[in-house]
């Protein structure tokens, strides 16, 4: 197996947090990983860009506009019978 070096390592990442990687090449990328800061820091902020994304676009929808989109929903579904 090729030695993993970091851009080696970002071309298998996916596939690495997805449990899709072989033993010996998942062992290769943890061993590469536990002594690169820089990757370990790569690794953290890929995984946690989900909630960072969801933390930062959640807004709050009014409670007069909640209520008043449900009803024109409930309308036009009625309207549909």
């Amino acid at each position: 197996m090729k030695e993993i070096v970091c851009m080696s390592g970002v071309e298998l990442l996916m596939d690495y947090l997805e449990g899709l990687l072989t033993p010996d090449v998942r062992t290769a990328i943890e061993a590469h990983v536990t002594g690169c800061r820089r990757c370990e820091a790569f690794i953290a902020s890929y995984v946690e860009t989900p909630r960072i994304v969801r933390d930062a676009t959640r807004i709050e929808m009014p409670a007069d506009l909640e209520s008043s989109l449900l009803a024109a929903l409930r309308a036009a579904r009625g309207a549909e019978s």
